[in-house]
């Protein structure tokens, strides 16, 4: 199983991240390079939570979203071709006192398969730097999105 921890500091407040995190519209990709729009599939959507499948380059996973605390944003897996058991990814939100926002990630891999077991482990060691710099990428779209600019 890999455990990462991803944190950064963003402009954005935590209601823009959420907003961003709960959009599943067709610029999702734009934002979350591992959400493409052919495994995109919104199954329910609720005022504070979600049902999505979604996914990339032949790995998938259904996620139940819940985003009913303002500050924290917990998306499950409830299915996938790769994880189970404890896999899923939870986003923290600490506004600072400069108006900035901290945001703390936190993802869970956990293979349910001996396919999932290898991707997990690559995942936790020479993907942890993949995944990272995905993540600042989007921070910095969800930035470029809440200013007006077109950047991703």
């Amino acid at each position: 199983m890999a455990t990462l921890h991803f944190t950064a500091t963003t402009t954005a407040t935590p209601e823009q991240f959420v907003a961003a995190l709960t959009d599943f519209g067709p610029s999702r990709e734009q934002l979350f390079g591992n959400s493409t729009e052919q495994y995109l599939e919104v199954h329910h959507r609720g005022p504070t939570e979600a049902d999505v499948t979604e996914g990339s380059r032949g790995i998938w996973e259904r996620l139940h979203y819940d985003w009913s605390d303002p500050a924290r944003v917990v998306m499950t897996t409830t299915d996938s071709n790769l994880w189970g058991g404890s896999s899923g990814h939870t986003y923290t939100f600490t506004v600072r006192p400069d108006g900035k926002t901290d945001i703390d990630v936190v993802v869970v891999r956990e293979g349910k398969n001996l396919r999932g077991r290898a991707v997990g482990a690559v995942v936790g060691t020479i993907g942890t730097g993949v995944l990272r710099k995905a993540f600042r990428k989007t921070v910095a779209a969800v930035e470029a999105r809440n200013s007006g600019t077109n950047e991703t």
